[in-house]
């Protein structure tokens, strides 16, 4: 039986742990001994108490696996990913760190790696059937939007984070890069906002945010936008705490004390923050791709939707950004995909049996994706 190690037993990375343990022998690894202990009690995986900020430790976690997931927070994301593929293991991550993955792709192709990066939901599925489309079609414009969002939207922030809190202010942080009409351009995030309607829903708000990120390397696609959907009203909360100043990381002096803003927003806010105990929540995603198809106007549109599963007891994006996550993974274990270097989802889409055998893993899931082709 193939060994499969998992870093890191947050939200998501105990949905990939608990469902590759039901074909592989699957490891967990994280400091926190309380998140394994739960995993522990409810699935067949092992685990290893281990702080994963050293990339040595890491290596020497590593060395006896066939596939390494790296389920880490962006802040730990590269600095693991680069000590992953050093070792010469094959990987998927879904860290999202900020920095470009394609500096460790040297590394990987003379490691002979094969390292799939940003294979969650959004970048991640959104960019695989973008790669498929890509392949049979001339793209002129791709948008997308992607939200998870609590069913409940309480004030004041009508806003749960899901995934890592920290990456969810990176989001509203950095810089969006989106291109238009051929050329690069770089806005500030949250910015061109507008009001988007989803049936079974309602009205959400659609801002800029960097999710392009390797598509804007691996795709000549003339205009393209990727844009984050949240409760209307919670953005401009966050503009009011961008803009005085809550989260800078420069430090400041307060009663001869040195902090950085950004801890105390991240002390104070992320309570609120916080799911509770098996809080239902929602992932919403939807994409176009618009372009000439065998001489005539096409345009292809994804939906995704889905809710909390009360029988599992698991979040919508722990489900949407793991089992797609689990869905790369056995494609790479069972010698599926054997590209090696840095691979983003947009090279494994080319393959037609990988786009149909993630869909298809995502359907058995109880995922629903909606696809309508419009033909002129």
């Amino acid at each position: 039986m193939k060994r499969v190690v998992v870093l890191g037993s947050g939200m998501i990375g105990s949905v990939i742990a608990r469902d590759l343990s039901e074909e592989y022998n699957v490891t967990v690894v994280d400091k926190d001994s309380h998140k394994l202990n739960l995993l522990r009690e409810n699935s067949s995986v092992r685990t290893i108490i281990s702080d994963l900020n050293s990339g040595i430790k890491i290596q020497e976690i590593i060395i006896d696996y066939d596939l390494v997931i790296c389920a880490l927070p962006g802040f730990l994301g590269f600095k693991a990913l680069k000590s992953i593929v050093s070792e010469g293991k094959n990987v998927v991550d879904i860290s999202f760190s900020s920095e470009d993955p394609f500096q460790l792709d040297p590394i990987a192709i003379e490691k002979n790696v094969t390292a799939v990066v940003d294979c969650g939901i959004s970048p991640g599925l959104s960019n695989l059937v973008l790669g498929y489309h890509n392949e049979r079609m001339k793209i002129s414009k791709y948008k997308c939007m992607i939200g998870g969002l609590p069913l409940k939207a309480e004030t004041p922030f009508k806003y749960k984070a899901f995934f890592s809190p920290l990456d969810v202010i990176e989001e509203y942080t950095r810089p969006a890069r989106i291109v238009e009409n051929g050329k690069q351009l770089t806005k500030e995030a949250m910015t061109d906002s507008e009001m988007v309607k989803f049936e079974n829903i309602g009205t959400l708000e659609a801002v800029n945010t960097d999710g392009l990120r390797s598509l804007l390397r691996t795709m000549e696609i003339p205009n393209m936008v990727e844009k984050t959907l949240r409760y209307p009203g919670h953005i401009e909360l966050i503009k009011i705490f961008k803009e005085i100043g809550l989260f800078s990381n420069e430090e400041i002096e307060i009663s001869g004390n040195r902090i950085k803003p950004i801890a105390l927003t991240a002390r104070l806010v992320f309570p609120f923050w916080k799911p509770e105990e098996n809080e239902e929540d929602f992932t919403v995603l939807q994409f176009s791709i618009a372009g000439k198809e065998d001489g005539k106007n096409a345009e292809h549109v994804y939906t995704l939707f889905d809710k909390f599963n009360q029988e599992t007891k698991t979040s919508s994006m722990a489900r949407t950004t793991g089992f797609t996550c689990c869905a790369v993974a056995r494609f790479i274990l069972n010698g599926k995909y054997n590209r090696k270097g840095i691979c983003p989802p947009e090279y494994l889409g080319v393959d037609e049996n990988c786009y149909k055998n993630v869909l298809s893993y995502l359907k058995k899931k109880g995922i629903s994706i909606t696809h309508t082709e419009t033909i002129a």
